[in-house]
């Protein structure tokens, strides 16, 4: 129960704060994150969180997703929605929940990477496209697209572990 309460302790202001951001309203902030951490606390005792390091983009991904379902819930009210709301949900918050220490070893990492490794997990992550959207943008096949993509992570993932094993950052 003290892991728990350290989670909750370490990021339950930065959900806060980013909730409140996006909702603009105290009551959907508070709302956003007790549904956040019920599931994250789930997930973790679960098993389904991959590692401590992947903890605060697994966070920052429930978080965004209680946010959608928010303006979703929303919008089938017939609530009117501005479209300011539904972009600030697309933009990237990884840095409310990285130490920079952690933002720079992966910003280095990732400039270690092939260009169209780098533009195929961009366009996957960041941009959020489909397989089938990043292969029309390219001009190439999905299977290429979810081929790079997979190479890609692992080489990331490779590249990411010698770093922190030679303590580049």
């Amino acid at each position: 129960m003290g892991a728990e309460s350290a989670l909750y302790e370490k990021y339950s202001a930065k959900v806060y704060y980013l909730a409140l951001r996006e909702s603009k309203s105290h009551h959907d902030a508070e709302d956003v994150r007790a549904e956040t951490f019920l599931r994250v606390i789930q997930a973790v005792r679960g098993n389904q969180v991959r590692s401590a390091e992947a903890l605060p983009a697994f966070i920052l991904g429930v978080t965004r997703n209680v946010l959608r379902e928010l303006y979703a819930r929303r919008k089938q009210a017939g609530d009117d929605i501005s479209t300011e709301a539904v972009h600030l949900l697309t933009a990237s918050h990884e840095h409310i929940f990285l130490d920079r220490e952690v933002q720079l070893a992966i910003e280095k990492t990732i400039q270690r990477l092939k260009s169209r490794e780098r533009t195929i997990l961009h366009m996957c992550f960041y941009e959020e496209l489909s397989t089938e959207e990043i292969a029309r943008q390219m001009s190439i096949a999905p299977e290429r697209v979810r081929l790079v993509k997979s190479r890609a992570l692992k080489r990331f993932r490779e590249l990411h572990d010698r770093m922190k094993m030679r303590k580049v950052f």
